[in-house]
């Protein structure tokens, strides 16, 4: 009786196990929604767009995009967490919800690393640091010798509180012991702006945002964050050639809800890693300014990791509060 219980207790967990691993085989048989935790048209949106189009061709169904904006991302983080995790719904974030909320806000709904998983990084944005002409700096190591002898006194924009331009320039301010005004705006748009009108004297921002404006002469470029010098900008240094180690890019990539099947992530993994290095998606990329990174689960975890700890630390000595 026993042998008869146990017997029939493995075919149960058989038929049980059986249509799991029958849908991460036969995946996906239906429409994928992409979740964007931010509104049309920015760059996170940009790049996922670029993603869902080419993974509908690569997985023989559509990637439909649904934009999900608000809290600084949470809402559409949000709404991953609460949703089946079958592989039909997915979203491409940027690293503020995943690796910078946590430290903002003290009632954040989910944890990065709690409620989803990383399924692939797909790019970074190479940051600019950059002045108006007025300015008597013309390199990094001037503007650190200026905001020395007038602490406090050399305004900055940023596109928002906890936005990547404003903990840019904190990190900076930390690494060179200077002491800035912070002059939030709302949005990259209107940041820029007021760091071509001369509202402020300079800001951190993408390469791709105020490229057009340096080359106008609009802004002169003082440094890009990259570890090494960009080749589309080869006259232009990095800001570790001044302030040893500094990097910083905001980066963008794939999560999924927990208990999502180790199949369908390693298939999309798979799938995305593929679009991320097609020639011509990087070529598109390169065009914009846009750094291809495409790196697998475990590299993508560490990522969310160790930038967990470094915004932490930032956040907490620069005193920020989310809004």
């Amino acid at each position: 009786m026993p042998t008869r219980l146990a017997k029939l207790a493995a075919t149960l967990l058989v038929a049980c196990a059986l249509p799991t691993a029958v849908s991460a085989q036969s995946w996906p048989q239906k429409p994928i929604k992409m979740i964007i935790p931010f509104p049309a048209g920015g760059g996170t949106d940009f790049i996922g767009r670029v993603a869902a189009k080419h993974l509908s061709q690569r997985l023989g169904q559509q990637v439909v995009v649904e934009n999900r904006g608000g809290a600084n991302g949470a809402i559409g983080l949000q709404a991953l967490m609460q949703s089946d995790p079958d592989g039909y719904t997915i979203a491409v974030s940027s690293d503020t919800p995943l690796v910078v909320n946590p430290w903002l806000y003290d009632k954040l709904p989910y944890q990065a690393l709690r409620d989803f998983v990383p399924v692939a990084t797909l790019v970074r944005f190479p940051g600019m640091l950059a002045v108006h002409p007025s300015m008597p700096a013309r390199t990094v190591a001037d503007l650190i010798a200026l905001a020395k002898t007038k602490p406090g006194g050399l305004a900055y924009a940023s596109a928002g509180v906890g936005n990547f331009s404003h903990l840019a320039m904190e990190l900076f301010s930390l690494a060179t012991g200077v002491k800035l005004l912070h002059v939030p705006y709302k949005g990259t748009g209107p940041a820029s702006l007021a760091l071509i009108a001369g509202e402020v004297q300079m800001g951190f921002n993408n390469v791709q945002t105020l490229l057009q404006n340096v080359r106008e002469g609009q802004l002169r470029a003082l440094a890009v964050a990259e570890p090494q010098r960009l080749p589309a900008l080869p006259d232009v240094p990095t800001v570790a050639e001044t302030v040893p180690g500094f990097a910083m890019a905001p980066w963008i990539g794939i999560v999924v809800p927990v208990q999502t099947p180790k199949d369908i992530i390693a298939r999309l993994s798979q799938e995305t890693l593929a679009v991320m290095r097609d020639p011509n998606v990087v070529k598109l990329l390169n065009d914009q300014q846009v750094t291809p990174m495409a790196t697998g689960p475990d590299e993508f975890e560490a990522l969310i990791r160790n930038d967990l700890d470094k915004w932490a630390g930032v956040i907490k000595t620069a005193g920020i509060k989310g809004e």
